[in-house]
């Protein structure tokens, strides 16, 4: 056995000891956690869930299905001298960063959990000054973009992307992530050589997420587990429009297991609750995905900040079928305790008459009858939903 053969056999080794698996199979075990979990489904984009001062972190963080955030956010550490330049993880911090993995999956045995690996921006201490890798302009190192202090970096550059797709592999070589996300996404051919970089990479049982925002990636679909739909727009008709078209594109069209993670955020603040509630029964009638309700970027502080609310708690199991449309206009899915309910901006009130009592989430009312205005949604559970 040569000196290479033997590194990558002992890091086969190291990851097959620190990830669960079910059935011996890395893709089982994330399939398995995909499926298992019960609805609605929440994830977290970086920042956290902040309105629960009382409860630990930990705690809630496992409230969420999904979690992404950098590998510092999970114990782990880059080993080198410049953050960026490193392709491996300080060998102190893996076990500790495993033993948080442990600890959330144990407070939610379904939660997935990714890397993001930057590639398109970074904090100006990332690289050397000087170094090639730094996109630039007329010679000037280019913004990240307009209210960021970050850089970009360039990735049209096949030696720099064989980087990325290097350090994507690390982390989930460490049995610490499930797989990686990329942001900034797109559908060009300087990120299809990524895509196809970093799949290689990582292999086809570990999961990558792409932020596309409200639009499809044909070119790319075929290497992505799912989108993080940052929804940017969503003041008209067109746009839930839009993101309804691309989210069930996505449900159509990318890898499995699939982990499509729809995002928008509030309008004038976190009591938005008929927003939070549409994007929820949206995501619940037409995907098997995640949802999140969060600060606008715009803000001083920092993104994806969110509350975490009581309509997200678990109650309506498994879906028993795919979402409908319904001749008024919304669409209804029906769960293993109860149904969802999605009403789209630019359509009326709706009046649902079920064959049985259901709780209403939105409102409180139990009854047959139950009326959802336009741009918003419900939970209906039957009595026994207040479980998973």
């Amino acid at each position: 056995m040569t000196r290479r053969e033997a590194v990558k056999s002992l890091a086969i080794g190291t990851l097959a000891a620190a990830t669960p698996t079910l059935g011996g199979s890395r893709r089982d075990d994330v399939a398995r956690r995909v499926q298992s979990r019960s609805f609605p489904s929440v994830f977290q984009a970086w920042n956290k869930a902040d309105n629960l001062a009382d409860e630990p972190e930990l705690v809630t963080a496992a409230r969420h299905d999904l979690i992404f955030h950098a590998p510092e956010f999970f114990g782990l550490r880059w080993d080198g001298a410049s953050r960026g330049l490193a392709t491996r993880f300080r060998p102190e911090t893996l076990e500790p960063a495993r033993e948080k993995r442990r600890e959330l999956l144990e407070r939610n045995p379904n939660l997935v959990l990714l890397a993001e690996i930057r590639y398109r921006d970074a904090p100006a201490s990332w690289l050397p000054q000087d170094h090639p890798w730094w996109r630039r302009k007329e010679g000037k190192v280019v913004p990240g973009w307009d209210e960021g202090r970050f850089l970009q970096l360039d990735f049209s550059n096949p030696e720099y992307r064989a980087h990325v797709a290097s350090r994507a592999r690390a982390a989930v070589e460490t049995g610490v992530l499930d797989g990686v996300m990329l942001d900034w996404w797109g559908d060009d051919d300087d990120r299809l050589a990524l895509a196809k970089a970093v799949r290689a990479a990582i292999g086809d049982d570990a999961l990558l997420l792409a932020n596309a925002n409200d639009r499809t990636t044909p070119r790319t679909a075929p290497f992505l587990n799912g989108y993080f739909m940052e929804c940017t727009r969503s003041r008209t008709a067109k746009d839930w429009e839009h993101i309804a078209a691309t989210l069930s594109w996505a449900e159509a069209n990318l890898r499995e297991p699939r982990v499509n993670c729809l995002e928008t955020w509030f309008h004038k603040s976190r009591q938005d609750l008929h927003l939070m509630r549409a994007t929820t029964a949206l995501a619940l009638t037409h995907s098997n995905g995640y949802c999140l309700f969060s600060d606008p970027n715009p803000l001083p502080t920092p993104d994806h900040l969110h509350d975490w609310y009581a309509f997200w708690d678990k109650g309506l199991g498994k879906p028993k079928s795919p979402g409908r449309k319904r001749d008024d206009g919304s669409f209804l899915r029906e769960f293993d305790r109860g149904f969802a309910l999605y009403n789209p901006m630019g359509n009326r009130e709706v009046t649902i008459e079920l064959a049985e009592d259901l709780l209403s989430r939105a409102t409180g009312k139990k009854g047959k009858t139950h009326s959802v205005p336009a741009l918003d949604g419900d939970i209906l559970l039957r009595s026994q939903g207040s479980g998973q």
